[in-house]
């Protein structure tokens, strides 16, 4: 009978590895724990507990136990030493959460944004030169032209030059005011009027018309423009001519001022002069008398106010300036009763007002 292990190309019975050389590979390599070298088969295991060989403690210290080479706890060489509890450590002390509101989920709005003066501001905001050079062509009224500093060149340079000739305060500053303000400014920036200005001669027509002696009201610094639009109203309400503004060292009819007159620029005339004390002059030669608003004046209940009447209020803090003072006919003020001896500009000029109305009844 044929065996499989007979067969042809049989190899016979497989090679154990395991049983071979391997295992006398690396048997002169030392334990390292041990310093004793390993045989084929030996293991590094102590055959009473399983456990190596090399890891029975034996050490011994104060408080700590003692093992003997059989691993059996041994207490004859161990000392315990009293130790006294730790104490737990202070706590500090927690502030209480305050209750949950009903308010912390409610809703609540955003803060109106106030755009309506920066809107207007835009409004009336001239950038770049050929919208200035347009605007001056066709009388539009500027209150002041930005030019940033340096040499003008070009158009610039005729802009500025036509801005002059229309009386135009023209201010140099740098550019990064300019930028603040606008952007592509081509170094030239104006601000227009909010309300387009009349004329002195124009007031003087619609008193005539209206057969009435002239009443006008002449601000001499005045430069808060809260201020210029409760005069324009007050000036209204008591049906004064106009009211009548220097181009410089004054404010003008901004957004600001016309926003303060609460629609009272729609019938009040407001015209701006070169010189105040050169329309003082006009005014007299057309019999009509000056009185400055002052501190030492005339009490202006003695003040007789029939004829035509200008009555000229100075600035917020320096009052009337001391050319246009000496050059106005008399001094009238207020009596003053309290601790503070004056009053806020547009309240004193609204007294005055009311008063030339009241002596003109009379």
């Amino acid at each position: 009978m044929a065996f499989y292990k007979d067969a042809p190309g049989h190899k016979g019975p497989k090679k154990n590895y395991a049983a071979g050389s391997w295992a006398d590979e690396g048997s002169q390599y030392s334990d390292r724990r041990t310093g004793s070298a390993k045989r084929e088969g030996e293991r590094s295991y102590d055959k009473r507990d399983s456990r190596s060989s090399y890891g029975k403690p034996s050490y011994q210290k104060d408080g700590s136990r003692s093992y003997n080479r059989d691993g059996r706890k041994d207490y004859g060489n161990s000392e315990r030493k009293y130790t006294a509890p730790r104490k737990p450590a202070e706590r500090k002390p927690v502030e209480p959460r305050p209750a949950p509101s009903f308010r912390d989920s409610e809703y609540r709005p955003a803060a109106p944004v106030q755009v309506e003066e920066t809107i207007m501001m835009n409004e009336n905001l001239l950038a770049g030169r050929n919208p200035i050079r347009e605007a001056l062509k066709a009388g539009r009224d500027i209150e002041k032209l930005l030019v940033q500093k340096g040499e003008l060149t070009g158009s610039a340079r005729e802009i500025v030059q036509l801005a002059r000739e229309a009386h135009i305060v023209v201010q140099e500053v740098e550019k990064v005011r300019l930028d603040e303000l606008a952007r592509n400014h081509q170094g030239l920036i104006a601000f227009a009027s909010a309300y387009q200005y009349s004329t002195v001669e124009a007031m003087l027509e619609e008193a005539a018309r209206k057969g009435e002696d002239p009443f006008l009201i002449l601000l001499d610094g005045v430069t808060d423009p809260h201020n210029l639009g409760a005069i324009i109203r007050s000036a209204e309400c008591v049906g004064a001519h106009g009211v009548i503004v220097p181009e410089r060292r004054s404010v003008g009819l901004t957004p600001a001022a016309v926003k303060a007159s609460a629609g009272a620029i729609e019938h009040m005339k407001v015209a701006r002069v070169v010189n105040l004390n050169r329309t003082i002059d006009e005014l007299k030669a057309r019999n009509i008398w000056t009185y400055a608003l002052t501190m030492d004046g005339e009490d202006y209940e003695r003040v007789n106010f029939k004829g035509g009447v200008a009555l000229v209020v100075g600035s917020e803090g320096e009052g009337v300036s001391r050319l246009v003072l000496e050059n106005c006919d008399q001094k009238v003020s207020l009596p003053m009763a309290g601790h503070i001896d004056s009053l806020n500009a547009s309240v004193a000029a609204g007294i005055m007002m009311y008063r030339v109305l009241s002596s003109r009844k009379a």
